[in-house]
This record gives structure tokens, sequence and C-alpha cells, in this order.
């Protein structure tokens, strides 16, 4: 590393002579100080440099200051740089008068303060060792010598005095300051101010008066106490007031925080008990196991979802009572529309058996791969509830059972054609779910009520919650009796024995609601109630059917169609299953009723030249015989049962014909 080492001569610096002050380093720089003059010589002197004040008697011009010394120079006013004039890169960092200092530092950068050295002749700076702030004084007098020269002393402001100043070895001379009590600046006119100590606080316990110079204290009244706040002396049962609404305020507002807190904590953990508790109903509920087949479907995966209660608890805005569209045997259907507008039949069904839940799940895998125009489609299911909801499509025209005997208006809407219709479509497919599905089902509870309208009025079988699915190498199964009076099969009810025909039967009694316009539990004329099917057959052998059927019927079709449709109905009804035709021969006959009914109005059909289902005089699945009077022929409906009249070939190409 290089080193310099200075050989030249000591160095050095300049000074004033003694009773002169200025600058040194220019010619004529140092003039003669004539004394500390105790007025200010010039107006509107400035008195800021930058953020530094520069009180009386310092100043920043000539005529500003007191004496020479006390004149400094302000070279940069936006970097508040305050300078000594006869003294080199020493600033002045600020000037306390009532404390007689100056504090000074080496650079303008430089945040610490330092000794330096000052001008100190004529001695108005005190000279100390590593002191700073410096002392100062305003001449080299004692207070009793500066007191006779009235016209050269420094404190002339009233309420001010005359303080000596000494140094560590000499007494270098005199300063002002004001009086205690009093605040400001002595080295003018009315400079010492009178401090108000009762704005201060804590200083009595009392009513504070103050004084000039001073003050003083006098007690509160009896049954008073001194207010900080108001600072004056208020009743005692007010302080109490004030303290009790202050205190009462302060625990409200602390127990309202509290509670705050306490409820965030509450919604917290019933959140999280209500995520464990979905994520223990979707594992009770076999939601893995519906996940599995569901996925290893891909017709099933493209179409069925699992549902969380998040999203059907938002599509029904919480399970509202008036988004209720529907009360059953097994539970309520909500209305509900999903994130992406789709309006959906949701159905929340009663407590179920633990031992039933994996045949529901296989219920809900095998239903989302029923694919059929007049059966409502199953969209998914959620299985975080105690009990799974199912999501279907949304009906929007309600049910036949609704149309048929809510009011006479709403089922005069309804014509003999659109019965047909709507009987054909249903008996569709029910003879779909239980011949042409993947798996057999039986419905178990098919009546006017799970037979929707959508808004072309096609049918559309729903509700299946009672459904149960029939391994193909078997006819009927042993279960639990399910459904609903009126519809439920008499054969299934004492035997427990449900198949296909159970079904048969339930579609019987809704092809009489459609003839009679009567509920299957009705009150007739005489105040008895009445089962709709008993009444029915009893009324066929005793009256003729034109008595029996609803007036609109018969003033729309014709004695043939109310003749077929009458002893299809009562082929429906028999007790005995067996004797029962299938939901295949139902449909047949159905769609054969309105296929003649279309020919007879004259509607074009697709194939012109098709041929009867049946030979004979009847041309039906089941031949039915009629007397001259209208009534039916029971003679012979047991022989005519048992003879086979058409083939399954003549059968198929019929139905193939048939409008669907």
């Amino acid at each position: 590393m290089f080193q310099y080492e200075y050989t030249g001569p000591a160095p050095y610096y300049c000074d004033c002579d003694g009773g002169y002050g200025g600058n040194p380093y220019i010619t004529d720089g140092c003039s003669r100080d004539k004394g500390y003059d105790p007025k200010q010589r010039k107006t509107n002197c400035s008195r800021r440099c930058g953020q530094i004040n520069v009180p009386f008697p310092f100043g920043l011009e000539h005529g500003c200051s007191a004496r020479m010394s006390f004149q400094l120079n302000c070279t940069n006013s936006s970097l508040s740089t305050l300078q000594f004039p006869d003294v080199d890169g020493k600033y002045v960092k600020y000037i306390n008068i009532m404390e007689g200092l100056v504090n000074v530092k080496y650079s303008i950068y430089d945040e610490e303060d330092i000794s330096v050295r000052v001008p100190q002749d004529p001695g108005h700076y005190v000279a100390s060792a590593g002191v700073v702030p410096q002392q100062w004084a305003v001449a080299n007098l004692t207070c009793p010598e500066a007191k006779v020269n009235k016209t050269g002393y420094a404190c002339v402001s009233m309420n001010s005095k005359c303080l000596d100043v000494n140094s560590e070895l000499e007494y270098y001379g005199y300063r002002c300051t004001c009086m205690a009590g009093f605040d400001g600046n002595p080295y003018v006119s009315n400079g010492c101010k009178d401090v108000d100590e009762c704005n201060a606080p804590g200083t009595c316990n009392g009513t504070c008066h103050n004084t000039k110079g001073g003050h003083y204290c006098t007690e509160c009244p009896s049954n008073t106490v001194y207010d900080t706040a108001l600072k004056m002396c208020v009743s005692t049962k007010k302080q109490n007031l004030v303290l009790g609404i202050a205190i009462g305020i302060s625990v409200g507002f602390g127990i309202i925080l509290l509670m705050s807190i306490v409820i965030l904590l509450i919604r917290r953990w019933k959140k999280d008990i209500k995520k464990k508790l979905r994520r223990k109903h979707f594992r009770q509920n076999q939601g893995l196991l519906l996940e599995q087949l569901i996925s290893s479907d891909e017709n099933a995966s493209d179409n069925t979802k699992i549902f969380s209660l998040s999203e059907l608890e938002k599509a029904t805005n919480d399970f509202d009572p008036t988004r209720i569209v529907g009360r059953g045997g097994h539970g309520m259907v909500y209305k509900g529309i999903l994130s992406d507008q789709r309006v959906v039949a949701i159905k929340k069904s009663k407590v179920i058996e633990q031992v039933e839940l994996s045949q529901f799940i296989n219920e809900v895998a095998v239903l989302s791969q029923v694919n059929h125009r007049n059966i409502v489609k199953l969209l998914g299911c959620c299985l975080e509830t105690e009990v799974p909801l199912l999501v279907y499509d949304f009906i929007p025209n309600g049910s036949l059972f609704g149309i048929l005997h809510a009011s006479t208006t709403s089922s005069s809407i309804f014509s003999w054609d659109d019965c047909l219709k709507i009987a054909a479509e249903a008996a569709g497919a029910l003879y779909y779910l239980h011949s042409a599905a993947s798996v057999s089902i039986f419905h178990r509870d098919v009546k006017s009520t799970n037979i929707l309208l959508d808004g072309n009025y096609t049918a559309k079988v729903s509700d299946f919650g009672a459904s149960r699915l029939v391994p193909i190498d078997q006819t009927h199964v042993v279960t639990n009796i399910q459904g609903t009076f009126g519809y439920l099969d008499p054969e299934y009810y004492h035997t427990g024995m449900l198949n296909e025909k159970s079904d048969v039967y339930s579609f019987g009694v809704v092809l009489v609601e459609l003839l009679l316009r009567k509920k299957p539990i009705f009150t007739s004329d005489s105040g008895l109630t009445q089962n709709l099917s008993n009444y029915f057959l009893w009324e066929m052998r005793e009256k003729p059917l034109a008595e029996i059927v609803a007036t609109q019927v018969l003033e729309e079709a014709t004695n043939e169609e109310i003749n077929d449709i009458a002893t299809l109905a009562e082929t429906c009804l028999q007790l005995r299953g067996e004797e029962r035709p299938t939901m295949k021969q139902v449909e047949m006959k159905l769609q054969y009723v309105r296929s003649k009914r279309l020919r007879s109005s004259q509607v074009v059909l697709k194939n012109e030249d098709m041929q009867p289902l049946l030979s004979g005089q009847s041309q039906d699945t089941l031949p039915m015989l009629t007397t001259p009077s209208g009534r039916v022929d029971r003679s012979n409906i047991d022989s005519q049962r048992n003879q086979n009249c058409y083939s399954l070939e003549q059968e198929f190409m019929a139905s193939a014909t048939l409008p669907r």
C-alpha cells in the first residue's frame, strides 16, 4: 500500500484580530466589532435558512444581528447550509436562545455532532474540550456590569434575566434567558411570553388557575372530582355516570369483539364438521363404488354426474320450501337451477335402510344407462347426505294426475287423442324397462302421479324410488310391500312376489282414470270412500259403459274405442297376474287403437297397407266381444284369452308401423 508522509511546514488557519470580526481570507474581510447592539437596525430581516431558525441576536444579513460575530452565512437555503463567516467547513445545526447554545457539525451531510473550533475573539463563543453544543455570550461583561450600560444591555424583554457564562477555565461573559414561567426570546422586546401551565396534563388535581409566570390550584368542591379530559370539576354522580358509560362501552365493545371471534370460530368449526360429515356420508353411501361403476361405463360416465351437496344447495336456495314441486311416498321433489342454467328436479328421499345402499347404488348405475324418450332422464346423484339425492331432468307441465283431477278446466285441455297418446307412450316406457333395457326393472309404483308431461305433453315415466332390478334369469323377486294404495297389485300385496305383471295392474288403474276421470281412491255420490279398480270392475258387470265413463270421453271416443280400452283395463286388473297381459301387449293394443282412430280420421300413415294385428273379427291382441247392448260379453273372455290368434311376427310388424 502506498503511504504518503507530509514533510512540509505545519498547517495554519486565519482569524480576525481582537475586536474585529468577519472573513480573514479575503481583502478587508475583517471589520471592527463595535460591540453589542440590542436593536435590530434593519427591518424585514430573513430569519430562516432552510429548516434552521436564526433568531436575534443572530442574523443572516448586515444590520440583522446584534454584533459582527453573530452574523452567519446561509450558503444554500434548500440544503439548510448555515456557516460561520470566518470558519470554513463548519456548519450550524441549530441555535437555542433560551439555553445559550449553538450546535455545530463538521459536514452538512454529517449527522453526528462534533466539537469544532468557533471564533473566540472577542471571546463570545466559549471554548470547551470536546463538548457540543457550543455555549456563547453576548458580551464579555458580568451581569452587574452589563446592567449599568442601559443602551447596550442585551436582556431587553420584560420577564427576562441575565445569566453568567463560564467555561471550565474562566469567565466569558453573560447571556439572557426568560424567567421561570415564561418562554421566548429575551433579546427582543416582549420576547418572553407567559407559559400557561394549566394546559399541561396533570398540573393539578383540582381547578388550575394560570398567573403571570406561574399558576395555582384549588381543590374541587365536595361531591365533585376533577375531570382531566374536560379540565374542570364535575359531579361525582356525573363522573360515575360518564365512567360507567365508558366502562359499559368498553365492555360492550369487548363482548361484541369476543362474540364475533366466537361466532367465527363456531362457523369454522361447523363448516369443518359439515365437511367431515359429508365425507362420512359419501363413504357410507358407497360413493367410491358408484364412481367405479360409472367410470367403467362410457355411456354412463358421459351423462351421469355425482353432484356435491353445495351444488344442489345453491341450485335450490338451500332447499327452500317454496321450491318444492312434489311430495310423494318416497320423499319430496325440489325444482333447482344448476350453475349451467339447466333446470332440474332434485328428489330428496326418505330414510333408507343401510342394507339397501348397495342395491341403491346398483340401481343408480343401471338407471344412468336408461335412455328412452318417455322416461325421465337420471342426470346424477349426491351422496354427501344421509339419504342420497337424485337429480333428474325437470318436466315442466306436471303430472297426468294433476291435470286429470285438478279441475274441470285443466282436464278439458286433454282430448281423447291426447289420452291415447299418453297411455301408449307410458306403456312403451314400461315395456322398455321390463324387456328392452340391459337389466329388467320393475317400477313398483306406476300411477298417474308418476307420469309427467313435458312442454309438448309427451309422457315421461318418473320416480324410480321403489324400483327393483331383476336379473335376466328371474321372473320375480320377493320384497317388502311398497307402492300406493289404489294402484297396488293385490297379488303382490298378499304374496310379496313382485313381477312385471304388478306394473301391469297399476297401469290398468291409470287406464281407468283416463276413462272415468276419477281418482284411484274417491268418494262416491253416497259419501262412501271407494277403490276405483273395484268400482270399475263391479260397474262393468252391472251397467253399460256409457253410464260409467266420463262425459268428455263419451263425446270424443267411439263405442268401439271405449270398449277396447275398457276391456284392456279389465284384463290388466285381473286378480291373478298370469291372466294379465304383458306391457308389450298393452302397448301394442294402445298403438292399434290409436292407428285405427287415425285411419278413421283419414290421417295418412306411413304404411297404408298395414295388416291387422289379429285375424278374426276383433283384430286385437286380446279380442273383446260385445253384445248388441254395448256390454262386454263375459262368457267368451277366458276362451278367447287362451286362443293364440296371432303370431309374434304379426305383432312385431304391426307394432313397427305404428306412430310412436
